[in-house]
């Protein structure tokens, strides 16, 4: 019996130790927007650092859903959750000289973050892919800017590492973070020496995160709804986007048909009473034609969904289906790519409400020479 209270006394003591040894490391998340993968590649470096020390625990998540397949399976990161965290690395491809339009569309919805103080005193560290290296220090400079009107505690890589770099070849090595020169041939990117330095980065950065745990306020922010205060109508407004006048039927039927709660379109890319791009996919349209012509699609169907709603797109609940048809020849296989337009489009709009489901195929022709037809199916108040 004493043996047994022994060994049950051992695993309790076990159990507690491994507890708390988790509770005393601290929680990193390395936020990510990548197109070509680029950006992960450093990402995983920079966690394996965070981790090397055994002090930290690296979590790897993006700022949106991407469509390079790698990148797939990685989670979405919410706003609402970066105040949980004990510290931030951020990562983004250089645009322009200047971060992504994804993760500069992520760090715009942090205003309810930034006058909450939600961020200020957590650390935050930065890394880019750039494509030349034309326009790195101007990128991570906006990223800092960004970060440091949250209050957040900036942590730089220096010149750590720098003596071991091969200095024969470009390297992405910046005192204000890791970069990576991707578009350079003839060299694997990142290169042996930009991994280093990104896991060098990784784990100073780990131990910034662990001195400063606990000295700064978690605070669980109120989420304000944007989806729900924002107003749609004005949002066409500034985002210069006009809608249509609504398509007039050309037979025996209606524009739309509401059923309870659900509107249900079905149009085409008539543009100004003529179809956009009309013919098939590969014979006498391509698909810059016919992506074009399936973002006319697409503002027609709500602007009949504006009709269908009195008017006032806010009533719009969610958008529940969409539908691409396109009219191409039979070994034709990106429709998704083109349906893209038609989604982006309707997110872009209606933000979280818009995201949908969807199925898109192909046709042998489509009604009146048009090169694709959009079926929505949308839940309003």
């Amino acid at each position: 019996m004493k043996k047994l209270s022994t060994v049950f006394v051992l695993i309790l003591l076990l159990k507690i130790t491994t507890v708390m040894a988790q509770e005393n490391k601290a929680r990193i998340l390395v936020l990510i927007h990548s197109d070509n993968g680029g950006t992960y590649e450093l990402a995983k470096e920079i966690a394996s650092g965070i981790e090397s020390g055994k002090n930290a625990t690296a979590i790897i998540k993006q700022v949106k859903e991407a469509q390079n397949p790698k990148l797939k399976n990685i989670p979405i990161a919410s706003v609402d959750e970066l105040p949980s965290y004990d510290g931030i690395a951020f990562g983004s491809p250089v645009y322009f000289g200047n971060i992504s339009t994804g993760m500069s569309e992520f760090l715009s919805k942090t205003v309810n973050l930034w006058t909450n103080h939600a961020l200020e005193g957590m650390p935050a560290t930065v890394f880019m892919s750039a494509g030349s290296g034309a326009g790195k220090e101007l990128a991570l400079n906006a990223f800092w800017n960004s970060l440091a009107v949250h209050g957040m505690v900036l942590v730089s890589n220096g010149i750590r590492g720098n003596e071991t770099v091969n200095k024969s070849i470009p390297q992405g090595n910046t005192v204000l973070g890791i970069t990576s020169m991707a578009s350079l041939k003839d060299v694997e990117r990142p290169t042996k020496d930009e991994r280093g330095l990104a896991e060098l980065q990784g784990r100073n950065f780990a131990k910034t995160a662990l001195t400063l745990k606990g000295t700064f306020t978690k605070k669980q922010v109120i989420a304000a709804n944007s989806e729900q205060s924002r107003d749609i109508n004005e949002l066409l407004k500034q985002k210069n986007i006009i809608l249509p006048q609504v398509p007039q039927p050309a037979g025996n039927y209606k524009p739309y048909v509401r059923s309870g709660n659900l509107v249900f379109i079905n149009q085409v890319a008539l543009k100004d009473g003529k179809i956009l791009n009309p013919g098939k996919l590969g014979v006498n349209v391509n698909e810059n034609h016919v992506k074009e012509a399936t973002k006319v699609t697409m503002l027609n169907v709500i602007a009949v969904l504006k009709e269908a709603v009195g008017g006032d797109l806010n009533k719009v609940k969610q958008c529940v289906q969409l539908t691409g048809i396109f009219n191409t020849k039979d070994d034709y296989t990106q429709h998704a790519d083109l349906m893209n337009v038609a989604s982006d489009l309707t997110v872009d709009i209606f933000g979280e409400k818009g995201k949908h489901a969807r199925a898109t195929l192909g046709a042998s022709s489509i009604p009146v020479n048009s090169p694709v037809e959009i079926q929505a199916v949308f839940e309003v108040e």
